[in-house]
């Protein structure tokens, strides 16, 4: 059995432990030495890197659909934060730098989180949904991801089969934050909106693309460790130059979580011993 945290067993301890990750996880970033992007523009750069949605109401929750319509409710505060926002050449991406007082003027609604391994609904829960939307926009660009961190515990299962497997970034003010650096010569722009049913996001660029970004699963499976199932998920991506035909592929990470939810019927899962499979 995991040890339980302080936090667990004194509760009335967690918002003090709260505000002292926040202040320290702010100051490490004034002290790092990135330019963090800041600037917004309501003028569009012209052309369009790469663009994606993804449906807003997950119907497969199994809770209380109240739930998903105040995360809608969320990512609306959050995304007018980041909408516009310019990323020039040697600036940082940072999500929490831009997201950090949306709810200054207009309170979050009680979303579903996970804590502890379960989902439960929390204040500002579901803003996850839009810093996976940014991180998969940014593995279509060549921005590069400093800091990314897969969700532990899959609780739900995927809104839609769209996208491939262990391409999510969980954020968590004061954990974890999701990062992408421009180290190229061209400024980057990104844009949010909303339909009713899905939101959308694009990276826009000044000039046409170099080339076309591909992002797929090289290898897939599922293990069961110790009566729980992780899924394990290769994540590559294949770069086309659009003038030469030329391609090429590489691994990016292998991303592991648990899944908290059943798999659909069919799925194969090995067991795995001590000592490996």
């Amino acid at each position: 059995m995991a040890r339980k945290r302080l936090t667990q067993l004194i509760p009335f301890l967690l918002p003090l432990r709260r505000w002292e990750r926040r202040r320290f996880f702010y100051l490490k970033m004034r002290l790092d030495g990135n330019r963090y992007a800041r600037a917004r523009s309501e003028e569009e750069l012209p052309y369009i890197y790469y663009e994606a949605s993804d449906v807003l109401l997950n119907r497969r929750s199994g809770f209380d659909m109240k739930y998903q319509l105040h995360k809608v409710h969320n990512l609306h505060l959050a995304a007018r934060t980041v909408d516009g926002v310019l990323i020039r050449p040697g600036e940082t991406f940072s999500f929490w730098q831009l997201v950090r007082y949306a709810d200054r003027d207009e309170p979050y609604l009680d979303g579903l989180l996970l804590v502890d391994g379960a989902v439960v609904p929390s204040y500002g829960g579901g803003l996850c949904q839009l810093s996976n939307l940014l991180h998969w926009l940014f593995l279509h660009t060549p921005l590069t991801v400093t800091e990314r961190r897969g969700h532990p515990v899959e609780g739900l299962p995927p809104n839609t089969d769209e996208m491939p497997r262990g391409v999510d970034a969980t954020v968590s003010e004061g954990w974890t934050d999701l990062k992408a650096r421009n180290g190229t010569e061209d400024v980057f722009q990104i844009k949010i909106s909303f339909d009713e049913e899905r939101v959308r996001g694009r990276i826009l660029c000044g000039r046409p693309p170099e080339r076309v970004y591909e992002v797929t699963n090289s290898a897939l499976s599922y293990r069961r460790r110790e009566g729980r199932i992780f899924e394990i998920a290769e994540v590559s991506r294949a770069e086309t130059d659009p003038r030469t035909g030329e391609r090429t592929t590489r691994k990016l990470y292998t991303n592991e979580c648990e899944i908290a939810y059943p798999l659909p019927a069919g799925t194969e899962v090995t067991e795995e011993k001590e000592n490996g499979i």
